[in-house]
């Protein structure tokens, strides 16, 4: 039970970061720089379930080792490379197959990966390990 708890806590946290990234921070930079090829409407289907698989992978590889180890850091330190993984792959293989696609947001997403999932990783840590 406590480890739906986790998820829990994990995806609220990273809904709160992201959403703040995506709908304020970064609006403007993603829409000039990809505009071409964005949908008018995103599919929320999808969307829903990458979150619900990647944040799974957050708990999987980062936070259940961080906890059964007490150790912030590796919440921290896998939850970066988890990041790095998963968007560089995501970012990599779209310069590799899409015309025109930036480097520049190859750049800036990747940062975001491994900033945004270490921070939910190290969060989700701090306020689990207090659950008991």
């Amino acid at each position: 039970m406590k480890t739906v708890w986790i998820y829990l806590i994990a995806t609220a946290i990273f809904f709160a970061i992201d959403m703040v990234w995506i709908g304020f921070v970064a609006r403007s930079f993603y829409k000039e720089k990809l505009g071409y090829l964005l949908a008018e409407k995103p599919n929320w289907a999808a969307a829903i379930v990458f979150y619900l698989i990647y944040i799974g992978g957050i708990l999987f590889f980062a936070v259940i080792p961080a906890l059964r180890d007490q150790a912030w850091t590796i919440a921290l330190v896998n939850g970066a490379v988890l990041g790095l993984l998963c968007y560089a792959t995501y970012d990599l293989t779209n310069l590799a197959t899409v015309d025109r696609f930036p480097l520049v947001v190859v750049i800036v997403d990747i940062l975001w990966g491994i900033f945004l999932t270490a921070a939910v990783a190290t969060i989700t840590f701090l306020i689990g390990s207090r659950l008991g």
